[in-house]
C-alpha cells in the first residue's frame, strides 16, 4: 500500500460513508470506513519509521505488511456491506430504504 497506490476508495469517500450514516445513525458502514481511515494512518506511520529508523526497517515492515492486509480485508467487506444495504455505488449515498428503517425503529 504505497501512498501512490489506488484505493477502491478514497478517504473523501470513506468520510461520505462516514457523513451518511452519521445523519442516518447507521453505525455499520461507518465503523468499517473509520477503521479503514485508521490503517491508513497507521501504514503511513510505519513507512515514516522506516525512514527515520533505518535499524528497525524489519519490525516497521511487518507492521505496513499487517495494516495493507487488514485495510485489504476490510476494503472488500465494506465492498459487500454497501452492496448488501443497496448503497449508491457511484455517489456512495445510503438507500431511502435505510432511512425508513430507522424511523420505524426509532
Amino acid at each position: 500500500m504505497s501512498t501512490s497506490q489506488r484505493y477502491r476508495y478514497n478517504s473523501e469517500q470513506l468520510k461520505h460513508i462516514l457523513d451518511q450514516a452519521g445523519i442516518y445513525m447507521c453505525a455499520c458502514p461507518a465503523q468499517v470506513a473509520t477503521q479503514m481511515l485508521e490503517l491508513r494512518k497507521l501504514h503511513q506511520y510505519q513507512l515514516n519509521c522506516m525512514d527515520e529508523m533505518p535499524q528497525l526497517a524489519e519490525t516497521h515492515r511487518r507492521i505496513a505488511d499487517a495494516a495493507e492486509r487488514a485495510h485489504a480485508v476490510l476494503e472488500a467487506a465494506l465492498d459487500d456491506v454497501l452492496r448488501i444495504e443497496g448503497w449508491d455505488e457511484q455517489s456512495l449515498t445510503m438507500p431511502d430504504g435505510l432511512r425508513a428503517l430507522r424511523d420505524s425503529l426509532l
